[in-house]
């Protein structure tokens, strides 16, 4: 009788390759909760700032980082408000928020305040990837600034295809058009408002 060969999913080997490029500072290109990323370790310096070299974008306008889970929103973030876990569980839309002081990631991420806009993402392949490299992503749109945000993967232009060295092969055949996370600003006392609905 022969022996039975066991592989790993196509979508496990995705997210290994994924993982080895953020590992070594290298720049992916992947589905999220929203939007398709460019994403790379939100702890990297030197990854974040190859990020806004391709996007061609300020860097003085912060990037979103993405969690996998509430563990590691707390890990980025120095004190999250207790109306911060409501507002994340019952958003019927992916939500990021922006806190008064992160934590643990790179400088080049946090807005000149210390503030830093976080997303908890609850869509699979994201969740999974941060997961699996065990610290935060950055997440933010496929194109260049300025541009529109492709809202699918056949819209993302050669230009920036070309700048990452890795392109996720999950959900590249989806057609629904995704949107961009709501925004809004959560300050210590509780107090919060919304930058984009």
């Amino acid at each position: 009788m022969s022996r039975t060969e066991y592989t790993s999913s196509p979508v496990q080997e995705d997210l290994k390759q994924a993982v080895a490029v953020l590992k070594k500072g290298g720049l992916i290109l992947y589905p999220t909760d929203t939007v398709w990323g460019i994403g790379c370790d939100a702890t990297n310096s030197a990854a974040v700032r190859q990020v806004y070299a391709l996007k061609g974008r300020d860097d003085h306008k912060a990037l979103i980082t993405l969690v996998g889970d509430i563990g590691m929103l707390e890990r980025v973030v120095n004190d999250v408000p207790d109306v911060a876990y409501n507002l994340i569980e019952y958003s019927e839309r992916p939500l990021t928020i922006v806190y008064d002081k992160g934590i643990n990631v790179a400088p080049e991420l946090m807005g000149d305040d210390g503030t830093l806009g976080v997303r908890v993402t609850r869509e699979e392949f994201s969740s999974r990837l941060c997961r699996m490299l065990g610290r935060p992503l950055v997440s933010t749109s496929a194109n260049i600034s300025g541009e529109p945000s492709p809202r699918v993967f056949s819209e993302i232009s050669e230009e920036i295809r070309g700048g990452v060295d890795y392109i996720c092969a999950s959900r590249r055949d989806e057609n629904v058009p995704s949107l961009p996370s709501t925004v809004m600003r959560l300050c210590g006392n509780g107090e919060f408002k919304v930058l984009r609905p």
